[in-house]
């Protein structure tokens, strides 16, 4: 095959449509109806960041009598969930409406969107979100934006020093050619408003919409603009002929509409990072240091104009950068070196960690910044399925080859990940463990959903410290690469990792907080055991038809026992007193008291007649209490006849060996066991009844 048709196979699957569109050029008449067409066009770059938010779906659902709105940006579906953020709904939901407020110009959006949370609780992924989603949403029909550029003949070149084409060097919007004096009448004489339509599919159509566009040209288009109108005798539609608008994608790499700040040790901090700079060697060209030609429009504000900036640890900044960012928030204008103030539009977010925010609070000279920001707090995920996902997305089988991650292990890492992150509940009658469920969404005796709401508000500080995500995944990623010759990696092999990485951890300050955090693993070992303790037992009373079997036999004497009768022995033939024994040996699997045991088989038997009325037959899965007290028996009475205490011992006879096999691949069919971890499991478990501890032992 030739390298052409290699190369032609390649460019086959590129869109020229695609391309041409997003590399569109006109006229200024042209940009006109474009908006005149879909106002939309020229929103200010926070109605287009809450746009774009919206613009990916919401669902909204009930927790603890609350109404959740979750936001679908957040989830990251374009790319597969890469940077889904996972059990921040709230949060998020605080943070879209910030952007709302400001995008309604309520005042929020002359404020700095601060993100306040511990290390690791999803502040800069937040962040790296807003950034992507607006590169990808500028190259979409409803997230288009247009900025513009100077064309000139080649006798007015001298105004751009030689160059055909003068870039607006930020990216400004081009209804900012109209001079502020009729720009206002302009766009309500040219209908460049949308009244809005209640009945559009897209929310952001519903609204009516009017374009709001403030403040001057900058320095450089300005100073084009001024010697323009001076060459065609103050003729605007002159002026406006040498006006060509295109197409702007944002893109941090190429720095257009998106900036990014990082702070440096104060000795290479330097203001015109933020702001521009002077082009010392244009200076000669120009003949001075005041020409806006001559000046580099290139610091992060410059840059980010029309989009998103992006302050990495904004409390580390250095004091000399404070008024560069008052400005830039209240006023919603930068100062360049030797120039007047320039108009900017662009949302300013920052992330900050706990240590640094109480340093702000400390710090009397901040306080203007403080006044001038909206803190979001970002904390832990509190919730053990919503931790449970993030290692599940990073670790499953396409992520993880070759080697096999048994069941209930990330699960076990999340939940005391979680435990670090909760308060002791302070009534007396709950632990910290019985909390995790709650708020997991389990229903506890005596626990109503305002009960959990009531929790929660008590722990305002829930959250806010305990282990990070990180540190889980570091430990996991150690597991996965040891080589001690294990093909599978376990609960108890990762909670050893989990306890020997706390004799070093740096964020643990005191040995108080060290020992607490080795007694929630202790918690959360004792968990599993009961965990796989209740998966064996099912493994082995998982025969539905010993079960059915037993179950007929209880419901028989049940039936004899309230209506006072006998019960005919199937092997002698003859009537017999109802099997006491047998039925209290299955209630008390559920904790019926004896007292209790009258109203509970005449319940039984109401169920059983209210079916029949209906045409409906008993079955003993409908009954949840009554199944698992079923199970319970079965699994007394078989589990000495597998003989799974021989395992221990490593002497099993072939029978046995059967049986035991049975109950494996049990384990593997229906809780994602392997062999290997299936056997770890049941030898395990065979340890706990060889010494005893196995319930109704």
């Amino acid at each position: 095959m030739s390298t052409s048709s290699l190369v032609s196979k390649i460019a086959a699957l590129q869109d020229y449509q695609r391309y041409e569109d997003l590399h569109w050029t006109g006229s200024f008449e042209e940009y006109l109806d474009m908006v005149r067409e879909n106002p939309r066009i020229a929103r200010t770059s926070h109605e287009r960041v809450y746009d774009m938010v919206l613009a990916a779906g919401t669902e909204t659902y009930v927790d603890n009598k609350k109404k959740i709105t979750r936001y679908k940006f957040f989830s990251d579906e374009a790319h597969g969930g890469r940077d889904a953020i996972y059990g921040l709904d709230i949060p998020l939901m605080r943070l879209v409406n910030v952007l709302k407020a400001a995008a309604m110009r309520y005042g929020t959006e002359k404020r700095i969107i601060l993100l306040h949370g511990p290390v690791g609780s999803s502040k800069s992924t937040i962040a790296r979100l807003l950034k992507k989603g607006f590169e990808e949403y500028s190259r979409s029909p409803q997230g288009a934006l247009y900025t513009y550029e100077w064309a000139l003949p080649e006798s007015l070149r001298h105004l751009t020093g030689g160059e055909e084409t003068f870039r607006s060097p930020m990216n400004e919007e081009p209804l900012k050619l109209i001079p502020p004096e009729w720009r206002e009448q302009a766009i309500e004489e040219l209908g460049l408003v949308d009244p809005g339509d209640p009945e559009a599919a897209n929310p952001t159509r519903r609204k009516a919409f009017r374009p709001y566009v403030p403040g001057q040209l900058n320095p450089a288009c300005r100073f084009i603009f001024r010697e323009l109108m001076a060459h065609y005798g103050g003729d605007w539609s002159q002026v406006i002929q040498h006006v060509r608008v295109r197409r702007m994608l944002i893109s941090e790499e190429d720095r257009v509409g998106i900036g990014t700040f990082q702070p440096k040790d104060e000795k290479n901090q330097d203001a015109t990072e933020l702001t521009g700079d002077i082009n010392y060697r244009r200076i000669a060209e120009y003949g001075s240091d005041t020409d806006p030609r001559a000046f580099n429009f290139d610091g992060e504000f410059n840059v980010a104009n029309r989009g998103i900036i992006e302050f990495v640890e904004i409390l580390k900044l250095d004091v000399a950068f404070l008024y560069d960012l008052l400005g830039a928030t209240q006023e919603r204008k930068i100062k360049p070196k030797k120039f007047a103030q320039t108009d900017i539009d662009e949302v300013i977010i920052g992330h900050t960690n706990e240590a640094e925010y109480e340093r702000l609070l400390e710090n009397k000279f901040m306080e203007a910044l403080r006044d001038r920001t909206v803190k979001i707090d970002i904390p832990y995920i509190t919730k053990l399925n919503e931790e449970i996902k993030i290692y599940v997305k990073d670790y499953n089988p396409e992520r993880v080859r070759g080697r096999f991650i048994a069941p209930h292990t990330l699960e076990v890492a999340a939940m005391w990940g979680v435990l670090t992150r909760l308060e002791d509940p302070k009534k007396q009658n709950l632990s910290v463990l019985q909390k995790l469920k709650l708020y997991d969404g389990k229903t506890m005796p005596g626990f109503t959903q305002d009960s959990v709401k009531e929790l929660r508000k008590e722990a305002k500080r829930e959250g806010m410290q305990g282990i990070s995500p990180r540190y889980i995944q570091d430990k996991i990623a150690n597991c996965l690469v040891s080589d001690r010759g294990q093909t599978n990696i376990n609960p108890f092999l990762l909670m050893n990792e989990l306890e020997s990485g706390l004799r070093n951890h740096s964020l643990i300050t005191s040995d108080e907080q060290r020992k607490r955090f080795r007694e929630l693993l202790a918690t959360v070992k004792q968990e599993y055991e009961d965990i796989v303790k209740n998966e064996v037992q099912r493994a082995i009373s998982a025969d539905e038809d010993a079960i059915a079997r037993l179950c007929s036999n209880y419901i028989d004497n049940v039936k004899a026992y309230t209506q006072r009768e006998k019960v005919k022995n199937p092997y002698t033939g003859q009537d017999e007193e109802p099997d006491e024994r047998l039925m209290r040996s299955i209630e008390t699997k559920i904790d019926i008291a004896e007292s209790r045991k009258d109203d509970f088989r005449r319940e039984i038997m109401h169920y059983i007649g209210a079916l029949a009325v209906e045409g409906k037959q008993f079955d003993f899965r409908t009954n949840e209490r009554l199944y698992k007290a079923l199970e319970l028996k079965l699994f007394e009475d078989q589990k000495d006849s597998i003989k799974l205490t021989s395992l221990v011992r490593n002497v099993v006879d072939k029978e046995s060996q059967e049986k035991i096999e049975v109950v494996k691949q049990r384990l593997i069919r229906d809780y994602g066991y392997d062999d290997a971890s299936a056997t770890d499991v049941l030898t395990y478990v065979a340890s706990i009844f060889a010494r005893g501890e196995m319930k109704g032992d």
